[in-house]
């Protein structure tokens, strides 16, 4: 039974995955395995350039989301521009196709090569007075943006949470003639203002956030574009509130005409999504391998043969995933139950309580069998590129793209031991 009552989460209603279809997966590629959903990727794209922009729109993928060259090249078919957070991810983008003129780099750690990366053609934000320096050194006369921190930040956790005083993103504003002294220095153009606050889905917020920073932009009179990054929230479970792009675009769009009349700058918006794109578009397909409990007093744990390997934003700050147990015969009952994964370590917990990676919340699930097939949702984003990757040496799991007739196709093969051990050499 468990020591205190079950929190019973709802069930999301758009499920992309069914039982026929996964088990169809799981015989051919085992598990786990992600499963990405084509039409739903789509559909989200095609939202993300429907946001509210009166003098012209670029949507830029935040890559870190999830970074198969298939989504790649998915999301350009698409029109989409993307955003790199690394010079690997750049690297990455230019080998998977993507041209230099469609990916803008903003990285905690400006890369040794960034000077090869921009004669390739790629935009950079100088994300703190050192890089904005280093940038100038290498490109006197040239042009780029500037990240600023507004002062103002959003997001459920400290970890999701991107602006404000607690966070080293971005140049804070109050040194704005800082890094004007620099510009000059250099006689650089900033031809764009970026900032991005986090995850949430409070129009006020973004509102607040998208004032601050065109105070900025303002102040520097050869900006064109303006950049409010992304943290777009979606609802994993649905008891989460997700962000309607038009109803937080919307205020943003009149902040911009009125930004035009003031000064006569028609600023070009930028926005970097990838949560939104992603999240509820991936999942990983596992099965139950094992059943155990702590007697009368204590918990059911269902154990997967995922974990921290595959999810680790559970372990990691106490993140949500809807859990669905797939049954040929779907049992009659439910059971309150503790979903564990499958790492040695008393942090792989796929179900902790909202928020807190720390504390134990049991969820109402069928009652499940060894062998069944379980699908953990919302796996899309920050999941196969923020892994616990080979945690007990478990090797990376394999992607699938699951196509509109429900046919699917292999984007990732599954890691083999020695592919793990590749790079391991003895001392000479």
């Amino acid at each position: 039974m468990g020591p205190e009552s079950p929190f019973r989460w709802p069930e999301m209603p758009n499920s992309f995955l069914s039982r026929e279809t996964a088990s169809a997966i799981a015989s051919a590629h085992g598990t786990p395995v992600y499963v990405y959903d084509e039409a739903s990727l789509v559909r989200q794209a095609r939202a993300a350039l429907a946001f509210p922009a009166p003098f012209g729109l670029t949507v830029r993928y935040a890559i870190k989301a999830v970074s198969n060259r298939n989504i790649l090249k998915l999301f350009a078919a698409e029109g989409l521009h993307f955003d790199a957070s690394s010079g690997y991810e750049v690297e990455r983008l230019l080998k998977a196709g993507i041209g230099g003129d469609r990916i803008s780099l903003s990285t905690q750690e400006l890369p040794s090569n960034f000077a090869d990366l921009v004669n390739r053609g790629i935009s950079v934000n100088a994300c703190s007075l050192r890089q904005l320096d280093q940038f100038g050194r290498a490109f006197p006369g040239g042009s780029l943006g500037l990240r600023f921190n507004p002062g103002l930040g959003s997001g459920s956790t400290q970890r999701t949470n991107v602006g404000g005083p607690a966070s080293s993103f971005g140049i804070w504003h109050a040194y704005a003639d800082k890094a004007r002294e620099l510009v000059n220095k250099h006689n650089l153009t900033v031809y764009r203002i970026h900032t991005h606050i986090g995850s949430g889905s409070d129009p006020e917020i973004w509102k607040r956030a998208a004032s601050l920073s065109l105070k900025l932009a303002e102040s520097f009179q050869t900006v064109s574009h303006f950049n409010l990054g992304g943290g777009y929230k979606v609802a994993r479970m649905e008891s989460e509130k997700a962000t309607d792009l038009q109803e937080v675009g919307a205020p943003v769009a009149g902040l911009l005409k009125d930004f035009a009349e003031r000064t006569g700058r028609q600023l070009h918006l930028e926005i970097e999504p990838g949560t939104f794109l992603v999240a509820n578009a991936g999942a990983v397909l596992a099965r139950v391998q094992d059943i155990v409990d702590t007697g009368e007093d204590g918990y059911t744990f269902l154990k997967l043969d995922c974990g921290m390997t595959e999810v680790l934003r559970p372990s990691l700050y106490g993140a949500q995933h809807p859990i669905r147990i797939l049954q040929e015969k779907p049992s009659p009952g439910t059971a309150p139950v503790m979903v564990v994964g499958h790492c040695c370590e008393s942090g792989d917990i796929l179900t902790p309580a909202p928020g807190d990676p720390e504390g134990l919340q049991t969820r109402d699930l069928p009652e499940a069998r060894v062998g069944d097939l379980a699908v953990v949702e919302g796996s899309g984003a920050y999941c196969s590129a923020m892994s616990a990757k080979n945690y007990n040496s478990f090797p990376e799991a394999a992607e699938i793209l699951l196509h509109p007739d429900q046919s699917f196709s292999l984007i990732r093969r599954r890691q083999t031991l020695d592919q793990v051990l590749a790079n391991e050499v003895d001392p000479a």
